[in-house]
């Protein structure tokens, strides 16, 4: 784990702007991506089959033929559930050696990853929308303890599992600080003997 000075605070800083700065450019492109990758699992476990996913910038549109003509679709803000990604990227560029190739290779690993959890957070917001926020429709349609459990997945993902999601994946998958600073001790012996 890297030591905590205002050498680390820097590049968990910078590292920090850079996760933001790919969030936001590139979270229209990614809702898509989460709505092509969620709606075959949601249909997967539908009978029938009625949902389908659409995006509009990084809202992702929940359609169901089963909604009726007065039901208005409800949309869901792709963007809140991603945005623990701006803190994967300060985990990772506040290493002792950011830029080395376990590390990078360790945070396309982790990016991959969060990507998943990306994927099954979206699900899990879908059915919390369905079953609890559509009024009439959900009171019709799921049971006291669909809506529950349905509920209470959606506000445990946006209040705890999304910042432990990510500082997990960080550390399984990070390089060991020994990994990185061994080769440098080595080097400075090296010298030393010269």
């Amino acid at each position: 784990m890297p030591a905590l000075n205002w050498r680390t605070a820097i590049k968990g800083a910078a590292g920090a702007g850079a996760g933001l700065f790919l969030w936001l450019v590139l979270s229209p492109i990614y809702a898509g991506f989460l709505a092509w990758s969620a709606e075959p699992l949601l249909r997967a476990f539908e009978r029938p089959a009625v949902t389908r996913l659409n995006t509009d910038n990084t809202y992702i549109r929940i359609d169901r033929s089963d909604f009726g003509v007065r039901i208005n679709h409800p949309e869901i803000p792709s963007d809140d559930l991603t945005f623990n990604v701006i803190l994967l990227c300060a985990l990772f560029a506040g290493a002792t050696r950011p830029l080395r190739d376990r590390n990078i290779f360790s945070f396309l690993l982790a990016s991959l990853l969060l990507a998943i959890t990306h994927v099954l957070a979206t699900i899990v917001t879908v059915m919390s929308t369905c079953a609890t926020k559509m009024g009439t429709w959900s009171l019709e349609h799921y049971g006291k303890v669909a809506r529950n459990v349905w509920g209470l997945s959606y506000h445990f993902y946006r209040l705890v599992l999304m910042y432990a999601i990510a500082f997990a994946i960080w550390w399984i998958v990070r390089p060991a600080e020994n990994e990185e600073v061994e080769p440098a001790r080595l080097r400075k012996k090296a010298r030393g003997r010269k």
